[in-house]
């Protein structure tokens, strides 16, 4: 197991290489930051020139790139064009991001295996019917849409929770967009978890361990449903991701300063350094997830093993 983890940890060596400088060269090609940074008005020549050397925007994009990685390995991703230290920002983004995703994996992972779980034992039942149903209707609906009717609702109308996070973020404030953020994951999730469970009801190992005679709880915990986490931990794993940086369009909603917002202000503004620091630490979370959706393949299923 030792080996297999140091191999793919030199394995993600080149690839985080190669996604950094792949959002290094697309980011630089929103066109001129310094253009982008005066707006409408024409910048004075003399300041676009010492603005451009400051943040070696003349040099060529390959030494700008190298320049970058030799500054991230000492955790400098760089200043914004207002003179503001990215890793600040990242320092202040991340801890809310952390929050709100934590909150709605939790909800993500309790009621999608959850609701799966009980669709796939009543394959063809009133259940099974309903969760296909609901999960199809929550696919449909943009996250946008969810989450000013849910804000309006439960937050404005019926006030059972805070319509918008504010300030310290709590529990209770986080739990609305934290469903509004994990509605579609886990949506998917329950038809994932449904299509395997249903499928391996029927395998040679449930029907031995129920001709065995061991309780029916025992069955599906224990034999069904471990193996048909296996696709399940997959998605969670790429998803953990994915909700961090999907979070922009709920974060904007309940007013939270996460990454979303962070991302969406560098994009606007062609903050280079603000939207590569960013997406550079979401790299980094797909990568360390990946490496654990591997090592949890091994817990779930017994004939994995790593040499």
């Amino acid at each position: 197991m030792g080996r297999y983890v140091l191999r793919r940890l030199l394995q993600m060596i080149p690839v985080f290489i190669g996604t950094t400088f792949l959002i290094f060269v697309m980011v630089h090609a929103l066109g001129d930051p310094v253009n982008a940074l005066f707006g409408d008005k024409a910048p004075d020549p003399a300041v676009a020139a010492q603005i451009r050397a400051q943040y070696n925007l003349n040099d060529p994009l390959w030494l700008q790139y190298v320049k970058y990685m030799g500054n991230l390995f000492r955790w400098d991703f760089g200043t914004t064009f207002s003179g503001q230290s990215v890793t600040s920002l990242l320092a202040t983004a991340y801890p809310a991001t952390l929050q709100l995703t934590a909150v709605a994996f939790t909800i993500e992972v309790v009621f999608g295996i959850g609701f799966g779980l009980i669709s796939g034992l009543r394959r063809g039942g009133v259940a099974d019917n309903s969760v296909l149903i609901l999960t199809l209707v929550v696919i449909s609906i943009p996250t946008f849409v969810t989450g000013y009717v849910l804000q309006y609702l439960i937050g404005v109308k019926w006030g059972i929770v805070p319509a918008t996070a504010g300030d310290p973020l709590t529990l209770q404030s986080l739990l609305l967009p934290g469903i509004v953020l994990a509605s579609v994951s886990l949506a998917y999730v329950a038809r994932l978890t449904r299509t395997t469970v249903a499928e391996n009801s029927k395998a040679d190992y449930v029907r031995t361990a129920t001709a065995k005679g061991l309780p029916r709880r025992r069955v599906v915990i224990n034999h069904l449903l471990r193996n048909s986490l296996i696709p399940v931990v997959t998605f969670l794993g790429t998803d953990l991701g994915a909700l961090m940086g999907g979070a922009l369009v709920t974060e904007r909603i309940f007013n939270i300063h996460g990454v979303g917002f962070y991302l969406y202000q560098g994009i606007v503004r062609q903050n280079s350094n603000t939207v590569v620091g960013f997406v550079t630490i979401l790299v980094i979370v797909f990568l360390a997830a990946n490496l654990l959706v591997d090592l949890l393949y091994a817990v779930l299923d017994p004939r994995i093993r790593y040499a």
